[in-house]
């Protein structure tokens, strides 16, 4: 996901976005679009997609992480690489929408990164857990949940073995965090639409077809959204 974060973010992201505020949460623009799935599952390249046919019209939040940078990877843009204490701080003082620890590292969305998203009068893309959705779905935002639903855990662990930076600690976390990600997922009424990713070119015409409908219906109700 690296190589398509650095892309997406580097047009999008403005410095703005990286003070965080304690206001109130507040929808002024489109409603948000949840994106969750097990690490590897394929949602890079369906967003990576959905990004490359429509440019003008999402934006990706930049998550705030207490995590080091990997190689390649650059503050403001991949990620906001904070210290502990200072995430910390800020999820007291109520300044996110979203937290979640994964392998001894805090990842979270602040309330202003998704600000300045709606602000531009795009729709915010979130990329995130399932203990960050269970937090979304009691905030204000009305998000657009959508899961996307692996072949296997079998194929979950040859993918991320492909990718070469997974100890062997690391991957049995994350595999057994995929499985509590895909039990949550295929729970009715959890998401709104779950996409079976096996083959990725009918996944991502499912996916591309359910969002698409779901943002015309926002702008028969009056919300300004670019298609485009």
């Amino acid at each position: 996901m690296i190589s398509f974060l650095f892309i997406v973010n580097r047009a999008l992201s403005s410095s703005t976005a990286a003070n965080l505020s304690s206001k109130k949460m507040t929808a002024p623009g489109p409603r948000p679009l949840v994106l969750c799935g097990p690490s590897g599952s394929g949602k890079s390249t369906l967003l990576k997609r959905l990004f490359a046919e429509f440019p003008n019209t999402f934006g990706f939040s930049i998550s705030h992480t207490t995590r080091k940078p990997r190689e390649g990877e650059e503050h403001g843009v991949h990620y906001y690489f904070v210290e502990r204490p200072e995430m910390e701080a800020a999820i007291a003082g109520d300044e996110f929408i979203e937290t979640a620890e994964f392998t001894g590292n805090l990842y979270g969305t602040s309330k202003e990164a998704v600000r300045e998203i709606q602000a531009q009068g795009r729709v915010c893309i979130l990329d995130i857990e399932q203990k960050g959705v269970e937090q979304i779905r009691r905030t204000d935002l009305n998000p657009i949940l959508i899961f996307n639903n692996p072949p296997s855990i079998k194929e979950l662990e040859r993918r991320l073995r492909q990718r070469g930076s997974e100890t062997e600690e690391s991957l049995a976390k994350r595999l057994n965090a995929a499985q509590v990600e895909l039990d949550y997922g295929l729970t009715p009424g959890n998401f709104h639409k779950i996409i079976n990713n096996v083959d990725i070119d009918v996944a991502y015409e499912e996916f591309r077809n359910f969002v698409v409908k779901e943002l015309k219906e926002q702008e028969a109700q009056g919300v300004a959204i670019t298609l485009k």
